[in-house]
């Protein structure tokens, strides 16, 4: 069985976890715990992020390589089209699917927990006490401006994310008007890929990730909830009921399966 080596939070790893879907390939997720786990992805495949394919003794990283590989090596329900033309718009897209919407998404994400008490406390397990939830969510946002900048997010960097999303997502709206999907009259890379990556933007509802049950559904402030970009949403909410599937057991989640990612 193939081995998805993720985070589960990660939409590079959710654009994967469509299109393994979407070709109907079984597969099982490890969960590679930050830092020390990343060490054993580092001995597989020569770098430290997720997400990491294992198929077999090949182990294929970046979200891009994998697509391509899966395509080659599993050829029954094409992603990247034949047709030149089509071929070209879809790599192009995914490439901008990737550099724009998922280096923005995550920007906009980080703004929203640093203004938002409700959507940072929807992150939280349902196991974190009633009290802590409640301390969390009351944490002055000043405190978040500072993490943000922490991480290299001035105010103006989280603004021009914003405003380069709901630039995307508004031609995306334009694009999916008067057609099903963005390349073809069935998904692609492209598809998949967008899809995926405007997870942090609005986490799609039903049981399809293993996180909080109030995240699901909810979505960044002024993006997630303006009705000017309802239309893509609600297409992107079709592609998963038609596509993705729900309850992929992780790694950790029998007892015969590795609990753990093992580094000697």
């Amino acid at each position: 069985m193939l081995e998805l080596y993720q985070f589960e939070l990660s939409h590079y790893c959710e654009k994967i976890r469509l299109i393994l879907d979407y070709k109907g390939l079984p597969y099982r997720k490890v969960e590679v715990t930050p830092g020390v786990g990343q060490l054993d992805l580092f001995r597989m495949s020569g770098q430290r992020q997720v997400p990491v394919l294992k198929d077999g003794s090949t182990a294929i990283a970046d979200s891009t390589e994998i697509a391509e590989y899966l395509e080659k090596t599993y050829p029954d329900r094409p992603i990247i089209p034949t047709d030149p033309k089509q071929r070209g718009l879809c790599l192009l897209m995914e490439q901008w699917a990737d550099e724009s919407i998922g280096l923005n998404a995550r920007k906009c994400m980080i703004g929203a927990l640093g203004k938002d008490q409700s959507f940072r406390q929807s992150f939280l397990p349902n196991t974190i006490p009633d009290f802590l939830k409640t301390v969390v969510s009351s944490m002055p946002n000043e405190l978040f401006s500072v993490l943000e900048l922490g991480v290299g997010l001035t105010p103006d960097a989280i603004k021009a994310a914003e405003a380069s999303m709901k630039r995307d997502l508004a031609a995306l709206c334009f694009i999916l008007l008067d057609q099903p999907y963005l390349i073809t009259d069935h998904p692609t890379l492209a598809d998949f890929a967008v899809a995926g990556l405007t997870m942090y933007v609005k986490f799609p509802d039903g049981d399809y990730l293993d996180i909080p049950q109030p995240l699901k559904g909810k979505g960044v402030p002024g993006i997630a909830d303006v009705g000017t970009f309802a239309p893509f949403f609600e297409w992107r909410d079709r592609l998963y009921a038609d596509f993705r599937k729900t309850g992929t057991p992780s790694a950790s989640s029998s007892a015969n399966r590795p609990t753990s990612i093992q580094i000697d």
